[in-house]
């Protein structure tokens, strides 16, 4: 696990959800290649202390299916677009890991083997344990779910410790800090909370699932340097949603 002088971590496996938005940087759409390196090497920060690491990718930097719906389009087949997005985030990401020595694997929920593995539980939890960071794309497969949904039932079906929330800002607020600067940031905030009070850290099927399956989930800014790393020894500024 860790080396001496290195943060002691608390946990073993972890999954980390970030939105395909904190892939573009400071572009209004697609991928900023060094903002992708940029995460892998703090992905790679924390795998080096021994910490085994899963990931689930948004779309929404290429395709949101829930905007294409809106605009007229078919609800399912906007799904699957988002979905086909998801995929191509894993595989930039994965690019970018391997380019720094960590070996990793896209593993989707739609089959397409000439660019990723098919979903199968016992094979990517055996990924995990060779210290493969594992990426899972294509969302649960199914239209209607978002990839928050996803990177909870996965994070249940790999037995993470905890979902970590990658996000613009450093924690859930009651309301937007961008726009409110009175706006008060939670230390600790119950699953039932984030629901009454639809603060908006994930979807409401995603908090119920990590609340039915007692699955802490860690919102820190992914533009702190070294945040990832840090949280997870406990230090810096997040939020925990817990039961």
């Amino acid at each position: 696990m860790s080396q001496p002088g290195e943060p002691k971590v608390t946990y073993n496996r972890v999954m980390l959800k970030i939105s395909g938005e904190a892939l573009m940087g400071d572009q209004g759409y697609g991928l900023h290649p060094p903002t992708v390196q940029r995460i892998a090497e703090e992905v790679k920060s924390v795998r080096d202390l021994g910490v085994e690491i899963c990931m689930v990718i948004g779309g929404g930097n290429i395709f949101r299916g829930l905007a294409g719906s809106a605009q007229g389009m078919e609800r399912t087949t906007a799904d699957y677009m988002g979905m086909l997005a998801t995929v191509m985030n894993a595989l930039a990401m994965q690019s970018a890991l391997e380019s720094i020595g960590v070996f990793t694997r896209v593993i989707s929920a739609i089959p397409m083997d000439q660019v990723c593995e098919p979903y199968i539980r016992r094979r990517a939890v055996r990924h995990l344990e060779k210290k493969r960071v594992c990426i899972f794309a294509a969302g649960t497969g199914n239209p209607y779910f978002t990839t928050d949904t996803a990177a909870t039932l996965r994070a249940n079906e790999m037995a993470c410790q905890a979902i970590f929330k990658g996000t613009k800002v450093d924690g859930v607020y009651d309301k937007d800090p961008k726009k409110y600067p009175d706006a008060k940031r939670y230390d600790n905030v119950t699953y039932d909370e984030v629901l009454q009070k639809h603060l908006g850290v994930m979807d409401a099927s995603a908090i119920a699932l990590a609340r039915d399956n007692d699955l802490p989930i860690i919102v820190f800014s992914l533009d702190e340097p070294g945040g990832f790393k840090g949280i997870l020894a406990g230090q810096g500024t997040y939020t925990r949603v817990h039961g």
